[in-house]
């Protein structure tokens, strides 16, 4: 069962990423020149994203989100990384952040007897600094799970309107929405939206555009004038 997940998603990623090509980078101001990252989307890949979310003034300040699931919390996104939700890697026996730690790295071990569930080690190409890590399960915090289109943000974006069950999936979407990072920079990230916070590696500006747009469009998120523009930047930033 587990195989045919992965190859789902796989299928999956591929249509995502489908719509991402390669991005030369032009002399814009208030960016760098930098060399494309891998699976970059093009210009108008990034403005045909844009042109599918809804836009709006600010993000509002929605009441009630709780993140913890600790005894009087709100739990509003369910238990962190549960397996217990439908879609890819969902019931499979294995924890959602594992999961995104197997698919994202290379050179993988899991630990004996967890059926390739529990990742002890492997490498990964950061999607944010660009830098070659090595992650192992003693220092599990220098590599973390980033919500590309932040839980918070999310609530605050419509979320808050939805049913558990779609909340859960969300929080869980290995396919659209999680990214195996450093650390420093999730942590530097934290809730921020692109308006707040980009890649401090300038290559994976067009990348980043086009995973956060694509979150947004998947489940009918807006985004905020704000973040309009600095996307629109971005995109201009990117090959035509």
């Amino acid at each position: 069962m587990r195989k045919l997940w992965v190859a789902v998603l796989l299928v999956i990623a591929a249509a995502v990423m489908a719509v991402f090509g390669s991005c030369d980078r032009p002399i814009v101001p208030g960016f760098s020149p930098a060399e494309p990252a891998p699976g970059s989307p093009t210009r108008t890949q990034v403005e045909q994203l844009l042109a599918q979310v809804r836009v709006v003034a600010a993000r509002p300040d929605a009441l009630g989100y709780e993140r913890g699931c600790k005894s009087g919390e709100g739990c509003v996104f369910g238990p962190a990384w549960t397996d217990d939700y439908d879609g890819p890697g969902g019931h499979d026996g294995c924890g959602t952040r594992d999961n995104v730690l197997a698919l994202s790295m290379t050179e993988v071990e899991f630990r004996a007897g967890t059926r390739d569930c529990v990742v002890l080690s492997g490498s990964l190409a950061d999607p944010y600094s660009g830098e070659p890590m090595q992650f192992t399960k003693a220092d599990a915090g220098k590599i973390q799970i980033d919500h590309v289109y932040p839980l918070s943000a999310a609530w605050d974006m419509g979320a808050n309107t939805w049913l558990p069950d779609k909340r859960i999936r969300f929080a869980n979407d290995v396919a659209f929405n999680l990214l195996a990072v450093n650390g420093a920079d999730n942590q530097s990230k934290s809730d921020k939206t692109p308006s707040q916070w980009l890649p401090p590696n300038e290559a994976y500006h067009c990348f980043y555009a086009g995973k956060y747009l694509s979150v947004a469009a998947q489940y009918e998120l807006p985004i905020t004038q704000a973040d309009q523009g600095v996307l629109a930047s971005v995109a201009s930033t990117c090959a035509a």
